[in-house]
């Protein structure tokens, strides 16, 4: 059996002040190597989940771990073993695209020279050599969101956290960064969570789909398949569950 990099157990979140839970007894494992797509409508608390998985916040109950650690009380431990992409690029605008792709490894202490060969190589990897001396306001944003994802891989973590990286882009750039983006992770090895609102985007990346309702329950949980009449299934069951029903889980191969 593969290892779980990602564990939840009995996880609860309530903010203070708030009446309602915004992750309730929420339980999922996710295992080396797998690409999971997170799906749910607003407000179901995919956010924060990833947000406790981060390590951003502590969980009022139950127990996260990430490689065996509390990603909260451990944040150090896991520094450079987890990277993000986020829904906006958040490139530093005084610094080049190699630059911010290096910034990662600066802050992991590695050497500059190394620094920028392997920013250059993600670089190249995601079609932006010609643009490695550019700053953020001169790219497109597709391009900027390229270069996020350079930046993620760079520092070689074993997990990649995605959230909604492609909601502001055009659906033809999304739909390409998207395929990319599922290819690096698979390419490389990588163990991934990805985080939408698309039932389409969810099953084009995930192996595995975990569709969310509030508190953050899963009311579905389902292996993808690549035939077409299954996934159209596959997605009105997805929209099913989003919306109604009790949860259940279901593997489709």
């Amino acid at each position: 059996m593969s290892e779980s990099l990602i564990s939840f157990r009995a996880v609860s979140k309530r903010f203070d002040g708030a009446e309602q839970f915004a992750v309730k007894d929420l339980s999922f494992d996710i295992v080396a190597g797998e690409l999971v797509a997170v799906v749910g409508k607003t407000g179901c608390g995919k956010s924060t989940m990833f947000n406790l998985l981060a390590g951003l916040i502590e969980p009022t109950s139950g127990e996260v771990r990430v490689e065996g650690r509390d990603p909260y009380r451990e944040f150090d431990a896991l520094r450079g073993r987890i990277a993000v992409v986020f829904q906006s690029d958040r490139l530093l605008p005084w610094r080049t695209a190699i630059d911010n792709v290096a910034y990662g490894l600066e802050l992991l202490k590695r050497p500059e020279e190394e620094r920028r060969r392997i920013a250059r190589d993600w670089l190249a990897r995601l079609g932006l050599s010609a643009h490695e001396g550019a700053y953020p306001h001169a790219l497109s944003g597709g391009m900027r969101q390229r270069v996020s994802i350079a930046r993620a891989f760079a520092v070689d973590p074993d997990i990649l956290l995605a959230d909604e990286p492609f909601s502001a882009l055009d659906e033809l750039t999304a739909e390409t960064l998207r395929g990319e983006f599922g290819k690096l992770v698979r390419d490389t090895g990588k163990t991934g969570l990805f985080i939408t609102h698309s039932i389409n985007e969810a099953l084009a990346l995930g192996d595995r789909i975990l569709v969310f309702r509030p508190p953050a329950q899963i009311a579905l949980e389902a292996r993808a398949s690549r035939d077409a009449s299954e996934r159209e299934r596959m997605k009105q069951a997805i929209l099913a569950a989003m919306t109604a029903g009790a949860p259940q889980t279901e593997t489709v191969e």
